[in-house]
């Protein structure tokens, strides 16, 4: 078997990629270790960056999102009972969309299904091999049998502990990383959401968050230890405390509801440099994480697959492989700035465990700063609606 991308990952990262070159004309093959269902059983957060939005239009499919996805203008922020608003619009004339990240797979499948690209499941033991020449390839396990996959390119989009990173070798790669105290016990319930808007909440109690999937289906957080288990917390436990820690007329309208999903989530800044080895592009998790705090993970993962498929066009219409040649540098130089913002306002909304009163009043100074500054809340919506590719 022979293609001209082997792209190893069947996520979003993964088949935004492949659909971005079939359009231009580049087969692709998609490799994924798990099966469709369990991809699109995983919920992830749902802020799309505009960036992101423009790459599906590109991708051709970004119809459904249009009709069912929810513009937002801004966002609130609280602390306490105070709250103020970040205008998106007014500050940056852009805005995010409010669309699942199960919905983009879905649809980037349905996409790839109707053009007639291979998309191979169920794939154990995926191993690139020769990536540092002109000829790699891939071995893998499917149907009990070993394959092959001859390619000009191999782009890792296999998430933090997929294969590809590793083929880098040890001498070369520099990884960075900082672990929070602390992580994010999600629940997602069949009720409306509490606001139009997103709330991030600074409590004395720690960080809370009031998100939304649609209409009528929510999806809430609130800091927590990482010694806990999402079996310590009942329902009830958890609205109880998402109550404490979010303005107290927001909630008075909340509507609780049986979670139909409870998870914890750790939270890291990780990132690897560099992103490129021989004929190994990596693209999303597999070489960057970002806390959820801002929502960038599946956005960074998109500018990602911004520069690599502008930068295979290059290669394979023009014969310019420029593109490719700093795909690494160009990628980095925004992923980095992302991983400032993500953990600036990470900082910002959280409770440490380590936190001196100094601290705090410091904390308390730099929301302050944001609610009254302008500069500061352009500064910040530019962030968040996704800093220009």
């Amino acid at each position: 078997m022979r293609t001209q991308v082997a792209i190893i990952g069947g996520g979003p990262s993964g088949l935004l990629l492949g659909q971005l070159l079939h359009r231009a004309g580049i087969d692709t093959v998609v490799l994924e270790r798990r099966s469709r269902d369990y991809v699109l059983s995983r919920i992830r957060a749902g802020v799309l960056e505009t960036g992101l939005v423009d790459l599906m239009h590109e991708a051709g499919v970004g119809a459904r999102m249009d009709r069912e996805g929810f513009i937002h203008d801004g966002t609130l922020i609280a602390k306490g009972d105070e709250q103020f608003r970040i205008d998106f619009e007014r500050l940056t004339g852009r805005h995010v969309m409010v669309y699942g990240q199960t919905e983009v797979t879905r649809d980037l499948y349905e996409a790839r299904d109707a053009a007639g690209a291979p998309t191979l499941h169920d794939c154990r033991g995926v191993k690139p091999h020769d990536l540092d020449t002109a000829a790699p390839f891939i071995t893998f396990l499917r149907d009990g049998a070993v394959h092959r996959l001859d390619c000009d390119f191999v782009a890792g989009c296999d998430g933090y502990h997929g294969p590809c990173r590793q083929e880098i070798p040890t001498e070369v790669r520099r990884e960075d990383e900082k672990t929070y105290p602390f992580g994010w016990l999600g629940v997602l319930s069949e009720t409306p959401p509490v606001s139009d808007e997103l709330i991030y909440a600074n409590s004395a109690r720690g960080f809370a968050l009031c998100s939304m999937r649609n209409a009528t289906l929510s999806r809430y957080y609130i800091q927590c230890d990482l010694s806990d288990s999402p079996d310590d917390w009942t329902d009830d436990m958890f609205w109880d405390e998402l109550k404490r820690r979010i303005p107290a007329e927001a909630a008075e309208r909340l509507e609780t509801g049986p979670s139909i999903e409870k998870s914890i989530a750790p939270l890291r800044s990780f990132v690897c440099e560099p992103m490129r080895w021989g004929r190994l592009f990596l693209c999303g998790d597999a070489a960057h994480i970002v806390p959820p705090t801002g929502a960038k993970g599946l956005n960074t993962a998109a500018s990602d697959v911004h520069y690599l498929s502008n930068a295979l066009k290059r290669f394979y219409h023009d014969r310019d492989d420029e593109g490719l040649e700093r795909y690494s540098e160009t990628a980095l130089a925004r992923i980095w700035k992302t991983e400032r913002f993500s953990w600036w306002f990470s900082s910002l909304m959280h409770r440490y465990p380590d936190q001196s009163a100094f601290d705090l009043r410091i904390q308390q100074a730099e929301l302050a700063f944001l609610r009254d500054n302008e500069a500061a809340q352009r500064a910040m919506a530019e962030s968040y609606v996704g800093l220009p590719y």
